[in-house]
């Protein structure tokens, strides 16, 4: 074996896979996480776990692997993480774990996500308990949001004995897992509601069709349902555009709202009558990872599509493996291009975009160059649908409702990175809620810390 190479992971051909949902990366069977496994130095002083938002002891579990002893690689992960299935397939292990692999110097990192998900789907495939929690102590906590950072802080409570009530909105559990995520990149029936059934089994009671801030406020949760603490991991769900002529015309939509209709209400599914307008020719503006998802799932529904972003592709904020499979799906890339108009007919429905070419200047604020607009470079984008994918911003629902919740310019819940600590007595906050859309896996690790913070309020009074 050649110990800088990883094992190579199938994948459905990109032809076949542009025209279905199914999960397009097959994962490893057995043989192939063993001997994938066997890469692992096994560091003393492990990079990979300091990488890790949620501090997965990754040498311990791929030891586990390396001996065929999947169901103990299972329980050493379940003491960190609650959504290990998840984060095998979405998380950036590039920038987190395997971009700290010491094999990376030289070589190719161990496919740490790739055994997390292993581990994970054969640990559901063969019904592995891995519910152990302490006696319960009779403290009540309301979580409100059933997304990863809620789900995660929901289950670190409830091992430690705390009965939690988890209040999601929508009908479906899961939050951005179920509404966000396409079908091809984390499947619903079997790796999301496993992950829910997982924190299910840890004693977590979950209501959906609750809006915390209409149905009930948080100060009615603390005075008339008897909740200690409670904890806000309600996302950011409040969409962003441009602000340039013609953004209201008919066919133009925000990725969420798209990605929405056909993920939660399977507009993708004949069986279902969800409406999703699509088009023949799609713009996506945006270079995030819903920018791809946005695109990708506009593929598989019949469209051309452009991916048009106004930096080059090195600037892209999307992960290098989400570029790399929508590129072999057939998106067009326009980059360095920025949206001016969106051009509509009398009618009021979209029939093209009006676009400048951009160059890279001098870096800003975020350390990225500055993209500037070439004098005379317009042109026209033939486009019938414009999907906007420029981030999200947290719903002001809850903290309009709630006394004493302080709030930033963003709409963002102010809160301790380290403890979840909001400046409401009780009330802890975590997640895109707090920081804006990031990614699943922050969000599982600020839910963590929240777990942390809320136990260590509660145990005060103890």
């Amino acid at each position: 074996m050649d110990r800088m190479k990883r094992i190579p992971v199938h994948e459905q051909d990109p032809k076949v896979r542009a025209a279905n949902f199914k999960e397009v990366c097959l994962g490893y069977n057995k043989e192939e996480a063993v001997e994938e496994a066997n890469r692992c130095l096994n560091c003393k002083n492990p990079n990979c776990v300091k990488k890790c938002p949620v501090n997965i002891e990754i040498p311990k579990f791929i030891a586990k692997v390396k001996e065929g002893s999947f169901e103990d690689a299972a329980k050493i992960i379940a003491k960190s993480s609650a959504l290990p299935s998840v984060c095998g397939r979405v998380c950036p292990q590039e920038s987190q774990c395997e971009g700290n692999c010491v094999l990376g110097i030289k070589g190719e990192a161990v496919s740490i996500g790739k055994l997390e998900r292993f581990v994970a789907d054969w640990a559901r495939e063969n019904n592995i308990d891995l519910s152990e929690t302490l006696p319960k102590n009779g403290k009540k906590v309301a979580v409100i949001g059933s997304g990863p950072a809620g789900l995660t802080c929901a289950g670190d409570l409830a091992k430690l004995g705390y009965e939690v009530t988890i209040f999601e909105a929508l009908h479906e559990v899961g939050g951005v897992l179920v509404y966000g995520i396409p079908e091809f990149r984390l499947p619903k029936e079997t790796v999301v509601k496993g992950a829910v059934e997982n924190v299910k089994k840890l004693g977590v009671k979950i209501e959906t069709n609750v809006i915390v801030g209409r149905t009930v406020t948080i100060d009615e949760l603390f005075e008339n349902e008897g909740f200690q603490a409670v904890f806000i991991g309600s996302g950011a769900g409040l969409p962003r555009f441009m602000g340039i002529p013609g953004e209201n015309a008919n066919g133009v939509c925000s990725a969420n709202e798209f990605l929405t209709r056909n993920n939660l209400m399977k507009a993708f599914k004949d069986e279902y009558k969800t409406p999703i307008r699509v088009g023949k020719k799609v713009a996506v503006v945006g270079g995030g990872n819903v920018a791809m998802d946005a695109a990708r799932t506009a593929l598989r529904l019949g469209a051309e599509v452009h991916i048009v972003y106004r930096r080059s592709e090195s600037e892209l904020p999307a992960r290098i493996e989400e570029v790399h499979h929508a590129k072999e799906e057939g998106v067009i890339f326009d980059l360095l291009t920025n949206p001016t108009e969106i051009l509509q007919d009398e009618k009021g429905w979209v029939t093209g975009m009006k676009c400048v070419k951009m160059e890279l200047g001098e870096p800003d604020e975020s350390g990225r160059r500055r993209p500037v607009a070439v004098d005379g470079s317009e042109f026209v984008l033939d486009v019938d649908t414009v999907i906007m994918s420029l981030g999200t911003s947290p719903n002001p629902l809850i903290s309009s409702t709630t006394k004493g919740l302080d709030i930033n310019k963003r709409q963002c819940i102010i809160a301790s990175e380290d403890t979840g600590i909001t400046s409401r007595e009780g009330v802890f906050a975590g997640g895109d809620a707090v920081t804006g859309a990031a990614t699943v896996i922050l969000a599982m690790g600020a839910g963590k810390k929240a777990a942390k913070g809320i136990h260590d309020y509660l145990s005060k009074g103890a």
